[in-house]
Order: structure tokens, then sequence, then C-alpha cells
């Protein structure tokens, strides 16, 4: 967890310099990643806000992501992580937007994506970058949340400074 709380750290602090903001779309992570940046003081130059969106339904509705999508790759695809982020982005007016969908454990999780398999989405004005992570194996629920948080701030931080 400190690992994560540096890289945000690190994130809000570039956000900052920037003028820029950050919208998080949270599933699995289930806050983790508004948590860690809203524990910085100042955050809230940086961050409007989040979205933990537990069900479709709310996926849906506070995100627009699109029911076909769902019913097309699952909930716990690269293409529902892209919608989350970008309907953040959208929905909340920020530059940027990170979403995280997957599955934390102890239960869950298929054979193509086992538990510990998190989507992360980074939307930007440029576009949207995505990439599947995995959480090491044996990881505790809170251990692939807190990893994953982390790969999700990381991500953000790698796509502002590409985008510079």
């Amino acid at each position: 967890m400190k690992n994560a709380m540096r890289q945000a750290r690190c994130l809000t602090k570039l956000l900052l310099q920037r003028g820029e903001t950050l919208a998080t779309a949270e599933s699995c992570t289930g806050g983790l990643i508004a948590k860690l940046i809203t524990d910085i003081p100042g955050s809230s130059a940086a961050f409007p806000g989040g979205c933990v969106t537990y069900t479709n339904e709310i996926k849906e509705k506070l995100l627009g992501v699109r029911a076909e999508t769902i019913e097309k790759y699952t909930e716990v695809s690269l293409p529902c992580a892209e919608e989350m982020a970008e309907g953040a982005r959208r929905a909340l007016g920020a530059h940027w937007g990170v979403s995280t969908t997957g599955y934390a454990g102890p239960a869950g999780g298929t054979e193509a994506d086992p538990v510990g398999t998190v989507y992360i989405a980074v939307a930007g004005e440029t576009g949207v970058f995505s990439f599947r992570f995995s959480a090491p194996l044996g990881a505790t629920r809170a251990q692939v949340r807190a990893a994953a948080a982390k790969a999700a701030l990381e991500a953000v931080e790698a796509r502002m400074r590409e985008a510079r």
C-alpha cells in the first residue's frame, strides 16, 4: 500500500503542476484510487470526483457504458474499462479519466480471467489507453486492489507524460 500512496502523491503533484484534473471510475478497487488521491492535502484542485460503479446498471447509468458492450464483452473487459474511463472523464468534466474493473477475489474470476485480473483504462483528450493487469498469484483481495490502484495511477502518469 505504501507504493500506491507514493504513486498517488507523484501523480497528484504532476496534475497540480499542470493544472489538470483526474476523475475515477472504479469497480473492483472500490474507491481506493479516489481515497489515495484525496488523502493528499490540496488534491481537490486536481480531483473533481469519482464513481464506484459496482453493478452493471450503475456503469450504464452514471458512466454511459453501453449495455451492448457488457453483453458482448462482459463488465470485466477492456471495452468496458475504456467506456468507464471515458464516461468518468466526460461526466465529471476532467482532463483525464481512469477506470478499473476486474476480479479482486477471493471468489469470482474465469478460466480466461482468473482472480487478480483487472482491466485498467486511461482516457484523455487524445484517446483511450487500456491494458490487462494481473496481480501476483495468491494475492489477497486487499493486495489485488492495492496493486491495481498503483498500476492505474502509474498508467495515468505515463499517459500524461506522453501527452506533452
